[in-house]
């Protein structure tokens, strides 16, 4: 076994694989040319002119979450700790796309803001709209160098090629299309990719538990492994924080990661709220995350469940969990289950569907940081009162910029064994005390604006204060137990700050905060439109997220 282990991941494509993967990157070139012919203004580069239909969007902000760090850190997670894992979809993720969909897109929608940052300035003005806007697009950077590394694993799992020359490559496929036909050919091929990427893992899921024996055949597996049948119960999920007492497990997941680290990302992350501006409607904007999170309540199972096979049948994989010395890690957990159990021509599927994950995300990533980075950026601070023109011809050049950028923190991503220990805490340092001024700023009109910036840079400060207590041993949790209590910590040094910098300084006028501050906004300006093409039952975003609150509830009852 040790000696197996030692070997180099290697998967064995043959002609018929790369045939398949040839042909699936002609489609996403395709798309991204046929995007590029409806490209004549910023708005379209950047937000696709608010014209997309609400599945489109709803499939694409799903797709746009389901990349490299989905795939390979979720199958991760589920070899390293099992069904705990399953918070990160069904407390960490439902709930905060739902408040997103009935609380937050009214606001984003309404206003015709075209970022979060926009939304920061007209809320909290200049200081706080800069702070947000370069920590968004460092956050962007960092986490595209998550995709690409991914992506450049799988180049050099099939070719053996250095990572240097891996990430190259990777880079200059997903800088392609995206550089062509801005967020309309990246929704467009995430809305190609979310059915590749689950063609690709379904097939893997149903071998790899038939492989084992089926569900029963699973348990028996994990329940004699060595860290035995506490990793097949959700709750408390202590291995995940990093907690021994029970109770502070579940604070730590339900207030860390359920609350804060959640409605933080999808509330606030404008990775995801894009998607939802680019569409055609308030309802369609309200609807496309509450769509989202239906296919979201399902992936855990072709996502968590293969890691967790392949933490008991692959051969490296049950040496690394041993504790014996292998050169591989936990994020190599679902290739290595494709090596094993996948034939050729499905491999071929299952690699497009890897390489679509990941390009999925990194190209949201990268149309993201386009328009934060163009508009709230080098229009507002560097270079104003250009022609609409002159922003266009930019999209293409600040994409390679920052794909350039995104070379280089990969390889900071390769030093992380489990890379959700990374982002968890990237999570902790953006997206947080992001959370913790937007909802003070959004409920309390009193806030204002020196609190919004001040709120921020503390917020951060703490969460980078608990991640060195952490790395230096002074606290002693799991790195995602850790960064739950980093987030906890920035959120309530946000409030704290920013209501008593609230209490001495003075507060914009309530006639500037109508849109902004909701006791200041017209109930009607709020509400969703019922009729044209708008109508039907099953357009309305109140009933679709009840229909998603009762599927959780019962998923959570099922897997307790």
């Amino acid at each position: 076994m040790i000696s197996l282990a030692q070997e180099p991941l290697r998967l064995d494509a043959n002609a018929v694989d790369y045939t398949l993967l040839a042909l699936y990157f002609v489609f996403v070139l395709g798309i991204g040319f046929l995007a590029r012919r409806s490209v004549s203004t910023s708005l379209d580069f950047f937000l696709s002119g608010r014209s997309l239909p609400a599945w489109v969007t709803g499939l694409a902000f799903i797709a746009a979450n389901l990349g490299a760090i989905e795939i390979i850190g979720m199958s991760a997670n589920g070899a390293n700790y099992g069904m705990a894992t399953m918070h990160y979809f069904w407390v960490g993720a439902v709930p905060a796309m739902l408040f997103l969909g009935l609380v937050m897109m009214p606001f984003y929608y309404g206003s015709k803001v075209r970022s979060v940052p926009e939304f920061m300035n007209r809320r909290f003005g200049k200081a706080a709209h800069l702070v947000n806007g370069i920590s968004f697009a460092l956050a962007q950077i960092l986490i595209a160098g998550i995709n690409l590394f991914l992506l450049a694993t799988i180049v050099d799992a099939l070719l053996g090629w250095p990572l240097w020359l891996s990430l190259v490559v990777a880079a200059t496929i997903v800088l392609s299309y995206t550089a062509l036909g801005g967020l309309s050919a990246a929704i467009y091929n995430e809305v190609l990719q979310f059915f590749v990427i689950v063609a690709a893992l379904t097939p893997l899921t149903l071998a790899g538990l038939n492989r084992v024996g089926g569900w029963s055949g699973l348990v028996e597996e994990i329940t004699a492994s060595p860290q035995g049948a506490k990793q097949l119960s959700a709750w408390p999920g202590n291995d995940l924080t990093g907690f021994t007492n029970d109770i502070l497990s579940v604070f730590g997941i339900v207030l860390g990661l359920g609350f804060v680290l959640a409605f933080g990302y999808w509330t606030t992350n404008f990775v995801e709220v894009q998607r939802a501006m680019a569409s055609k409607s308030m309802s369609a904007a309200m609807r496309t995350p509450i769509i989202g999170a239906f296919p979201k309540l399902l992936i855990p199972f072709i996502v968590v469940i293969p890691g967790m096979i392949a933490g008991v049948a692959a051969s490296e994989m049950v040496a690394l969990k041993a504790g014996e010395d292998t050169n591989v890690t936990y994020n190599d957990a679902i290739l290595l289950l494709m090596r094993d159990l996948l034939p050729n021509g499905l491999l071929g599927v299952a690699l497009a569907g890897l390489l679509a994950s990941f390009m999925a995300g990194m190209a949201a990533n990268l149309s993201s940081f386009n328009t934060v980075f163009t508009y709230d950026l080098w229009q507002t601070y560097i270079v104003r009162d250009r022609p609409d023109s002159y922003y266009l011809s930019m999209g293409p050049w600040v994409t390679v910029g920052a794909t350039v950028g995104a070379v280089g923190t990969a390889y900071i991503a390769s030093g992380y064994t489990n890379l959700m220990d990374y982002l968890q805490q990237l999570f902790s340092f953006f997206n947080a005390p992001l959370f913790a001024t937007f909802i003070l700023g959004m409920y309390w009109k009193r806030m204002t604006p020196h609190a919004g910036w001040s709120g921020l840079v503390a917020g951060t400060a703490a969460a980078v204060g608990v991640f060195a207590l952490g790395e230096t041993g002074v606290i002693e949790l799991s790195a995602q137990g850790t960064s739950f209590v980093g987030a906890g910590a920035a959120f309530v040094v946000d409030i704290v700050v920013s209501v008593v910098v609230s209490l001495f300084t003075r507060p914009k006028p309530e006639s500037e905060l109508v849109g902004l501050v909701h006791s200041l906004t017209p109930r009607e300006s709020l509400r969703a439109s019922h009729t044209g093409e708008d109508a039907g039952w099953y357009r309305r975003p109140g009933l679709l997220a009840a229909i998603v609150v009762v599927l959780v509830i019962v998923l959570n009852i099922i897997f307790a």
